[in-house]
Protein backbone atom coordinates (compact mmCIF):
# COMPACT_ATOMS: atom_id res chain seq x y z
CA UNK A 1 0.00 0.00 0.00
CA UNK A 2 0.91 3.37 -0.64
CA UNK A 3 0.09 6.32 1.85
CA UNK A 4 -1.76 9.25 -0.01
CA UNK A 5 -0.75 12.46 0.63
CA UNK A 6 -3.72 12.88 3.02
CA UNK A 7 -2.49 10.16 5.05
CA UNK A 8 1.31 10.89 5.00
CA UNK A 9 0.08 14.67 5.81
CA UNK A 10 -1.95 12.90 9.03
CA UNK A 11 1.07 10.50 10.05
CA UNK A 12 3.48 13.96 9.70
CA UNK A 13 1.58 15.71 12.19
CA UNK A 14 1.32 12.99 14.73
CA UNK A 15 5.22 12.86 14.15
CA UNK A 16 5.63 16.59 14.50
CA UNK A 17 3.94 16.83 18.06
CA UNK A 18 5.60 13.52 19.17
CA UNK A 19 9.04 14.54 18.68
CA UNK A 20 8.74 17.96 20.10
CA UNK A 21 6.60 16.04 23.03
CA UNK A 22 9.81 14.07 23.58
CA UNK A 23 11.97 17.41 23.48
CA UNK A 24 9.92 18.97 26.15
CA UNK A 25 9.75 15.87 28.24
CA UNK A 26 13.80 15.71 28.44
CA UNK A 27 13.80 19.61 28.68
CA UNK A 28 11.17 19.50 32.25
CA UNK A 29 13.64 16.25 32.88
CA UNK A 30 16.62 18.16 33.31
CA UNK A 31 15.16 21.56 34.89
CA UNK A 32 12.73 20.47 37.21
CA UNK A 33 13.41 21.59 40.88
CA UNK A 34 10.94 21.13 44.27
CA UNK A 35 9.36 18.60 45.98
CA UNK A 36 9.03 14.95 44.86
CA UNK A 37 11.54 15.81 42.02
CA UNK A 38 13.19 12.17 42.09
CA UNK A 39 9.59 10.79 41.38
CA UNK A 40 8.60 13.52 38.48
CA UNK A 41 12.32 13.00 37.09
CA UNK A 42 12.31 9.12 36.60
CA UNK A 43 8.72 9.77 35.65
CA UNK A 44 9.59 11.95 33.15
CA UNK A 45 12.27 9.01 31.42
CA UNK A 46 9.06 6.64 31.23
CA UNK A 47 7.10 9.34 29.33
CA UNK A 48 10.04 10.36 27.02
CA UNK A 49 10.81 6.65 26.28
CA UNK A 50 6.99 6.25 25.84
CA UNK A 51 6.89 8.99 23.17
CA UNK A 52 10.16 8.18 21.06
CA UNK A 53 9.01 4.54 21.01
CA UNK A 54 5.68 5.92 19.58
CA UNK A 55 7.54 8.48 16.99
CA UNK A 56 9.59 5.93 15.77
CA UNK A 57 6.89 3.63 15.13
CA UNK A 58 5.07 6.42 13.26
CA UNK A 59 8.06 7.40 11.21
CA UNK A 60 8.81 3.87 10.54
CA UNK A 61 5.07 3.12 9.47
CA UNK A 62 5.20 6.23 6.64
CA UNK A 63 8.03 4.82 5.36
CA UNK A 64 6.29 1.51 5.00
CA UNK A 65 3.68 2.97 3.33
CA UNK A 66 6.03 4.99 1.31
CA UNK A 67 6.05 7.89 2.95
CA UNK A 68 8.38 10.44 3.88
CA UNK A 69 9.14 11.57 7.34
CA UNK A 70 10.42 14.43 8.33
CA UNK A 71 11.63 14.62 12.17
CA UNK A 72 14.32 17.73 11.25
CA UNK A 73 14.11 20.31 14.08
CA UNK A 74 13.14 23.44 11.44
CA UNK A 75 10.15 21.03 10.84
CA UNK A 76 9.37 20.48 14.36
CA UNK A 77 9.52 24.23 15.58
CA UNK A 78 7.34 25.13 12.51
CA UNK A 79 4.83 22.34 12.46
CA UNK A 80 4.24 21.54 15.98
CA UNK A 81 0.80 22.13 17.89
CA UNK A 82 2.40 21.94 21.72
CA UNK A 83 3.37 25.61 23.29
CA UNK A 84 6.65 25.84 23.97
CA UNK A 85 8.49 24.61 27.05
CA UNK A 86 9.87 27.25 29.17
CA UNK A 87 12.67 28.33 29.65
CA UNK A 88 15.00 28.35 32.99
CA UNK A 89 14.41 25.95 36.10
CA UNK A 90 10.73 25.06 36.56
CA UNK A 91 8.58 23.59 39.88
CA UNK A 92 7.65 20.00 39.91
CA UNK A 93 4.17 21.55 40.41
CA UNK A 94 4.35 23.41 37.14
CA UNK A 95 6.01 20.81 34.94
CA UNK A 96 3.61 18.77 35.66
CA UNK A 97 0.92 20.94 34.46
CA UNK A 98 2.79 21.87 31.21
CA UNK A 99 3.53 17.87 30.51
CA UNK A 100 -0.27 16.70 31.42
CA UNK A 101 -1.56 19.72 29.08
CA UNK A 102 1.27 18.34 26.24
CA UNK A 103 0.49 14.78 26.70
CA UNK A 104 -2.95 15.72 25.93
CA UNK A 105 -2.44 18.25 22.97
CA UNK A 106 -0.48 15.34 21.41
CA UNK A 107 -3.61 13.25 21.96
CA UNK A 108 -5.87 15.50 21.06
CA UNK A 109 -4.15 15.91 17.67
CA UNK A 110 -4.19 11.84 17.09
CA UNK A 111 -7.88 12.39 17.71
CA UNK A 112 -7.85 15.06 15.31
CA UNK A 113 -6.48 12.95 12.47
CA UNK A 114 -7.83 9.23 13.25
CA UNK A 115 -10.99 9.16 11.34
CA UNK A 116 -9.37 10.09 7.96
CA UNK A 117 -6.19 7.63 8.79
CA UNK A 118 -8.54 5.16 9.83
CA UNK A 119 -10.83 5.14 6.78
CA UNK A 120 -7.67 4.63 4.43
CA UNK A 121 -5.40 2.80 7.09
CA UNK A 122 -7.15 0.61 9.77
CA UNK A 123 -3.23 -0.51 10.72
CA UNK A 124 -2.23 2.93 11.30
CA UNK A 125 -5.10 3.66 12.97
CA UNK A 126 -4.52 0.81 15.00
CA UNK A 127 -0.96 2.90 16.06
CA UNK A 128 -3.09 5.70 16.64
CA UNK A 129 -4.92 3.88 19.26
CA UNK A 130 -2.08 2.68 21.02
CA UNK A 131 -0.28 5.87 21.38
CA UNK A 132 -4.01 7.66 22.51
CA UNK A 133 -3.93 4.85 25.23
CA UNK A 134 -0.22 4.88 26.69
CA UNK A 135 0.13 8.92 26.38
CA UNK A 136 -4.03 9.69 28.03
CA UNK A 137 -2.20 6.88 30.60
CA UNK A 138 0.24 8.63 31.13
CA UNK A 139 -1.52 12.21 31.47
CA UNK A 140 -3.17 10.50 34.14
CA UNK A 141 -0.16 9.49 36.28
CA UNK A 142 1.53 12.35 35.81
CA UNK A 143 -1.13 14.64 36.80
CA UNK A 144 -2.21 12.78 39.72
CA UNK A 145 1.39 14.30 41.09
CA UNK A 146 -0.36 16.99 41.94
CA UNK A 147 -4.04 15.87 42.73
CA UNK A 148 -5.52 16.02 46.20
CA UNK A 149 -7.84 13.19 47.25
CA UNK A 150 -10.65 15.74 46.92
CA UNK A 151 -10.15 16.47 43.38
CA UNK A 152 -12.84 15.83 40.89
CA UNK A 153 -11.82 12.49 39.20
CA UNK A 154 -13.78 13.90 35.78
CA UNK A 155 -11.51 16.41 34.89
CA UNK A 156 -7.57 17.54 35.55
CA UNK A 157 -6.81 19.78 37.73
CA UNK A 158 -4.49 21.95 35.59
CA UNK A 159 -7.31 23.49 33.43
Amino acid sequence: MKASPTLASNLQRVLTDLIDLHLQGKQAHWNIVGANFRDLHLQLDEVVTSVRLFADETAERMRALHALPDGRSATVSAQTRLEQFPDGLVSTKDAVKLITARLERTVKTMREVHDEVDEEDPTSADLLHAGISRLEQLAWMVNAETLTASAPVTAPEHG
